[in-house]
């Protein structure tokens, strides 16, 4: 006879499997969804070197890009060697308010995907402050400040923000005051940081040559990016990554809810840089009557910036809020740093620190819980308005004492560096590789090399017999037999001789049709054509 089942051992058993194919089933959604947003926020690199390669001189080109391309490669192994561990390794009681000390170079811990999504984010700090010092920046300066903003800095911040032990985490908590940092996506520790460097950056650096005039009488010089198509592409790989930014900040997709936090925080992040951008599209035609690409995309990327900080829990109405205010604190940081001439050709201070500013005040303001809402319960006569509007106001303080520690923390981390690199040469290119040009002299590589343009085919007309076989080059058979006049090169006065035509032929009788691509040649076609239209 079989021996009894015993149905509750089973049923157990069943629970405990389920549990367990349930908590691996979340574990691996959940990473998933962080890689994935990570790997969108990596393609922000991209953004920022399209957006900056087009905003420089083409002569400058491939400096800039290989400065991006190093932030990622610097960011990955300083992050992984120690920026980590301060930035989120365990510690012991008050050592651990301000930093972290273990799981140096990934000691003892395996949660990469929370890693990964870290270290895109300190890529993105870093990256910034290239923009400010572009054209003109030792290579030296930049490995020294990237490695610097990746290891140390930022990972302190996120210790102190971020990391539930930090000490602008923790807050203070005393009677019905419960303040706590309010930052959701980074508009302190990201943002704010690497502008408030970019600031300090450009301000040591100098401005480029030709930039401001000795003479105060005269007009600042115009110094133009070289590629508009590439800057307003690479803002809009920025607009795209910053969805990412601020929606994968969720960090997890598995709980009730997670999918409206996400999906929130992407509306308000595309309404807020909308705003922005629309705003200052409008002051500035007000002001000049043109309707401005590049300025109008800067603008949009500070909307976007400045709601990383509560675009988890802002109504999208508040995005107007947040929007306009960050699109005129924009032109206005803009334009104080061309009155102290202080060159910052990516506007980056103004984009970064600005947004970022005013991302962590309106957290404060606007969104549930804030000032806007404690005042209209003020007002309405709710119970206990008078203990939330202390509380709103209390963390309006807090939200400002964290960003002033961002900044003297930032700041006061990069000054000594700056200062030595500039008291040892270091800091700044020469007058002649400036005005010149850094890809040749430090790289070795132009990035529209004058030998790549032309293909050898720029000459044809139609060959009789004799020519046909003759020892020149042709093309074809019988009636379309045609003479290839070989162009291995061309030169810059050729190229731009292409360019002038108004046309590759000029309108004229069959027999009479010619391809040219020298002034001689255009002359001697319109008069052929001019004797046959008599």
């Amino acid at each position: 006879m079989a021996a009894p089942v015993n149905l509750s051992a089973e049923i157990a058993n069943l629970h405990a499997e389920i549990t367990r194919l349930e908590t691996g089933f979340y574990e691996n959604v959940n990473s998933f969804f962080l890689c994935s947003m990570a790997l969108i926020i990596f393609f922000m690199q991209c953004g920022f070197a399209y957006l900056e390669a087009g905003a420089v001189r083409s002569k400058n080109t491939t400096n800039i890009l290989i400065k991006n391309l190093l932030d990622s490669c610097i960011c990955i192994i300083g992050y992984w060697a120690i920026g980590w561990a301060l930035a989120y390794g365990d510690s012991g009681e008050g050592v651990n308010l301000f930093v972290g000390h273990s799981q140096f170079f990934l000691s003892g811990f395996s949660d990469y995907p929370r890693f990964f999504f870290q270290y895109v984010f300190s890529a993105t700090a870093a990256t910034i402050v290239s923009g400010a010092v572009a054209e003109r920046c030792e290579f030296i300066t930049y490995v020294t400040y990237c490695t610097v903003i990746s290891t140390f800095i930022y990972p302190i911040l996120t210790h102190w923000g971020w990391a539930e032990s930090g000490w602008m985490a923790r807050g203070i908590t005393s009677g019905i005051i419960d303040t706590k940092y309010d930052d959701f996506a980074g508009s302190g520790v990201v943002h704010l940081c690497g502008g408030s460097i970019s600031f300090l950056a450009a301000w040591f650096m100098g401005p480029r040559i030709g930039k401001f005039p000795e003479n105060e009488d005269d007009e600042s010089d115009e110094i133009l990016g070289h590629s508009v198509p590439f800057t307003a592409l690479g803002g809009f790989i920025l607009m795209f990554g910053f969805l990412a930014f601020n929606g994968g900040s969720v960090a997890s997709i598995s709980h009730a809810g997670d999918g409206h936090t996400v999906a929130l925080a992407m509306v308000n992040t595309i309404l807020s840089g909308a705003f922005a951008a629309l705003i200052y599209l409008g002051v500035h035609y007000y002001n000049h009557g043109k309707w401005t690409l590049l300025l109008t995309i800067n603008a949009c990327l500070s909307g976007m910036v400045a709601a990383c900080a509560g675009c988890n829990k802002m109504e999208p109405w508040a995005c107007i809020w947040v929007g306009v205010g960050a699109g005129l604190i924009y032109l206005a940081l803009s334009k104080m740093m061309i009155r102290l001439k202080i060159d910052d050709p990516l506007d980056a201070f103004a984009v970064h620190a600005g947004g970022g500013f005013w991302g962590l005040m309106s957290s404060s303001i606007i969104s549930h819980g804030g000032v806007v809402y404690a005042l209209a319960d003020a007002v309405s006569g709710a119970e206990n308005s008078g203990d939330h509007l202390s509380q709103a106001f209390a963390q309006l303080g807090w939200q400002m004492i964290c960003a002033l520690a961002i900044v003297v923390w930032s700041v006061s981390f990069m000054f000594p560096i700056f200062w030595l690199l500039k008291k040892t040469g270091k800091l700044r290119v020469s007058e002649e590789v400036e005005i010149n040009g850094l890809d040749v002299f430090k790289h070795g590589e132009m990035a529209y090399p004058l030998r790549a343009y032309g293909h050898g085919w720029h000459d044809f007309e139609r060959a009789n017999k004799i020519q046909a076989f003759s020892s020149k080059i042709t093309v074809g058979e019988g009636k379309n037999t045609r003479i290839m006049k070989i162009h291995p090169e061309m030169s810059i006065e050729q190229l731009a001789s292409v360019y002038d035509r108004s046309g590759n032929i000029i309108p004229m009788p069959k027999k009479s049709r010619t391809l040219f691509t020298n002034p001689s040649e255009r002359k001697l076609s319109q008069m052929m054509y001019t004797e046959n239209k008599m």
